[in-house]
């Protein structure tokens, strides 16, 4: 049972005893005040606050308290504009993006991807990515996921799971498919005596990122002549514009130059550079080059994709070497402009001018920022607040351009590969729980609208492991075909698909979005209760599986904290959408909801799992992700108990080894258990908490430790983070901003977010 803080309601699931079918309830627990006195008092008090909304709060000026709900419209363009990245410098770790969702290009300081090799070896690569680009490697063996398979005891029974990535059919499963990098264009430039320029030979760099129209604008000089490079991305298609400005093209200095690369690196899974050594694997044929346009039609084995690059004025186009081109301006004039387009099919004769390409993304960005949800901490005397705000910002801004996509997305989202493209099911809420807590709802859909069209799959995942309902695969490419590794024992990305599908419903409730996501949430729940087991006295969760501080043997672990928790939430939640459906509790999920085994605990603690319960006497356990945190602040509570977990929180804030692999999404995540805790304090401490993988840079992205330069769940989950804290969640005492510290120092200025259940 949860116990609240500090007299804060906190919604807490309660197991019934006695007959096991008897349904859950949810109970508001109020520092065991009496219920019907407090109701009566209540009742008193909503009559004093309806004659003071009515008759007193008028008078009242609009920013009176010090953390204030949107009483008076936030002015969002100034919020945005004061984060505008600016860039007076080669930074590896800050190139900027532009995109859509679907597609997405990074620049570096000239405005397009001059100097590939400056960012690759110490930062972020410079790519140029779409979701639908996926390459698989020939399969002249054969080789088949069940030629990983390794068996498991499950409860008596023999079930494979395909964790042998270390051979043959285990290496070229988890490499294919995966995504493949699309063309790299930069500039060919020349000094006074015709040398090439190397990043180095730049001066007066003076780059900006308008996030309020989704602009990149670069300046610099070469010698003394001044550059001026304007970059965007059309937000339909898949093309980029861009304008050039400089004496350089009428002096036959500055050309463009594309090229194509084979794919990447496949040796390496995290952050792989480009493979550029196998010209003789693919083809680039340039097709009725024009005056003003070129096209390309790539193939590589059975992939094949389209590019078209089209510029005004007069200008010339011929392959240097293969895969390689070069535009070379006439020397009429010191502007040239030019769209590059990439596409699955052959694309339009009618591409749309850079004008229009710039004025449809200003449109786009416009009405993205001006809807949907906002903050701001301006006013705050906290020294931390103007970070705290960038960080939201920018992350608001990256996780648009990478994360809108009919393909769910990979960690490192479009900017450059991790993981071979392929998608981690388990961050799938990271991911995408913001856009619909921040009134975007697009996101979410079509990564539901995704795992719909891979129910199929998921069934005959489910009945291969002996499941009834749809069962997800962990690590996949488009086609959701399993991994090997250690990923398939993951269990804890199975409710995802139903907490999704709440926070949709919360802002949609309407029959047709039951109907729209019904058949996703009811068999993920009915293969989350048939994985469960009946010991004899509880049901119970694994052996096998891995829990998500991937650091346990996966052959016996069982019954961990957050997973537990999790089950019992989501089987609660499927419940909920039976009833709004009109049917029936399922008795059985009643049943095994009323008998799940308790959360875990020793010496008074959370411990991540029964099986291992050494989380705290051991110091290799203190590393990884404390989920045992999760089932209050990701979660609401069930089974949990709020005197013991804000114990734990002590417990891991004192003794958790932050110098291992501690990831980004973890700091959100421990912050939004202290908010739910009644301690904010410690929810705005940790959430900018100066420690390894929660550093933002200067165009917002979080790298992590171990070569991994972009990680959009720590992005995601900031926002997550920022949205319970803002706008509270189901219970909340005071809705005003919870989550932030109620001592002077905070003042909160916010619209459109969403509390969380």
């Amino acid at each position: 049972m949860v116990k609240p803080a500090c007299h804060s309601p906190v919604l807490s699931y309660q197991r019934t005893t006695g007959n096991p079918a008897r349904p859950p309830h949810l109970t508001v627990l109020f520092g065991g005040r009496n219920l019907s006195r407090m109701i009566r008092q209540e009742s008193r008090r909503i009559i004093c606050a309806f004659l003071f909304v009515a008759v007193l709060a008028p008078l009242v000026p609009s920013n009176a308290s010090n953390t204030s709900t949107a009483v008076s419209r936030i002015d969002r363009h100034a919020v945005v504009e004061r984060h505008n990245p600016r860039i007076t410098r080669l930074d590896p770790d800050a190139p900027l993006s532009v995109g859509n969702g679907r597609f997405a290009f990074t620049v570096d300081v000239t405005g397009l991807q001059t100097f590939p090799a400056a960012y690759r070896e110490q930062g972020i690569p410079l790519e140029t990515q779409a979701r639908w680009a996926w390459h698989s490697n020939p399969n002249p063996n054969g080789y088949q996921l069940k030629d990983t398979y390794r068996l498991f005891d499950e409860h008596g029974r023999k079930v494979g799971y395909p964790t042998d990535q270390a051979g043959s059919a285990g290496q070229w499963l988890r490499r294919n498919p995966h995504v493949l990098p699309l063309a790299q264009i930069g500039f060919d430039l020349r000094d006074a005596n015709g040398a090439a320029v190397e990043a180095h030979g730049l001066s007066r760099i003076e780059q900006t990122l308008d996030l309020w129209r989704g602009i990149v604008t670069s300046a610099y000089a070469v010698g003394d002549q001044p550059v001026t490079v304007v970059t965007a991305c059309h937000p339909r298609l898949d093309l980029i514009a861009v304008r050039v400005e400089s004496r350089l093209l009428r002096e036959g200095r500055l050309r463009i130059k594309l090229a194509f690369p084979f794919t990447h690196d496949l040796s390496r899974k995290l952050t792989p550079g480009i493979d550029w050594s196998r010209p003789e694997r693919h083809s680039t044929e340039m097709a009725r080059p024009s005056a003003r346009r070129a096209d390309f039609v790539r193939t590589l084995d059975d992939t094949r994709y389209f590019t078209v690059l089209a510029w005004g004025g007069k200008a010339s186009i011929e392959e240097t070497k293969r895969h390689h081109f070069l535009l070379t301006p006439a020397r009429d004039g010191e502007r040239l402009e030019f769209i590059l387009a990439f596409g699955a099919g052959p694309l339009s004769d009618a591409l749309p001018s850079i004008d229009a390409t710039m004025e449809a993304s200003g449109e786009w960005w416009r009405d993205f920022w001006s809807s949907g949800g906002a903050i701001d901490l301006a006013a705050s005397r906290d020294a931390r607040a103007y970070e705290l705000e960038r960080r939201v910002v920018l992350s608001r801004y990256l996780t648009a351009i990478q994360l809108n996509s009919d393909v769910p997305p990979q960690e490192s989202g479009l900017t450059c590969s991790t993981w071979y493209g392929k998608h981690h099911a388990e961050m799938v809420f990271w991911h995408l729980a913001h856009f619909a807590l921040w009134g975007w709802d697009e996101p979410v859909e079509k990564t539901l609208r995704w795992f719909e069209s891979r129910l199929p799959a998921a069934r005959a995942l489910a009945q291969e492991r002996g499941l009834r309902g749809a069962r997800w695969s962990k690590m996949v490419g488009p086609d959701m075909r399993e991994s090997p590794g250690g990923n398939p024992l993951i269990i804890w990305n199975q409710p995802h698909p139903i907490y999704l599908a709440e926070l949709l419903y919360r802002n949609q409730p309407r029959p047709e979005t039951l109907e729209r996501h019904r058949a996703v949430v009811l068999e993920t729940a009915e293969a989350m209760a048939a994985y469960t087991h009946w010991d004899g006295r509880r049901y119970v969760l694994g052996p096998p599986l891995w829990i998500a501080q991937e650091i346990y043997d996966q052959a016996t672990s069982q019954n961990p904290s957050f997973e537990l928790s999790y089950w019992a939430f989501g089987l609660d939640l499927a419940q909920k959408w039976r009833r709004r459906l009109g049917l029936a509790r399922s008795p059985d999920w009643d049943r095994i909801i009323d008998h799940l085994a308790p959360l875990p605990v020793k010496n008074g603690l959370y411990v991540a799992l029964e099986s291992h319960p050494d989380t705290f006497d051991n110091i290799n356990s203190r590393r990884d992700h404390p989920t045992m945190l999760a089932p209050i602040g990701l979660l609401p509570g069930y089974l949990a108990d709020a005197a013991t977990m804000s114990r734990t929180l002590d417990a891991v804030l004192a003794a958790w080894d932050w110098k291992a692999k501690i990831w980004g999404w973890d700091y959100p995540m421990i912050a939004m258990t202290a908010a739910r805790l009644g301690r904010p304090g410690i929810a705005v401490d940790i959430l900018l908490r100066d420690a390894p993988n929660n550093h933002y840079t200067a165009s917002g992205h979080c790298p992590q430790d171990g070569d991994i330069a972009v990680y959009l769940p720590a992005n995601g989950s900031l926002l997550t983070a920022v949205a319970l804290l803002a706008a509270g969640w189901d219970g909340t005492p005071n809705a005003d901003a919870p989550g932030f510290p109620k001592n002077g120092d905070w003042t909160v200025r916010w619209e459109g977010l969403r509390p969380l259940p």
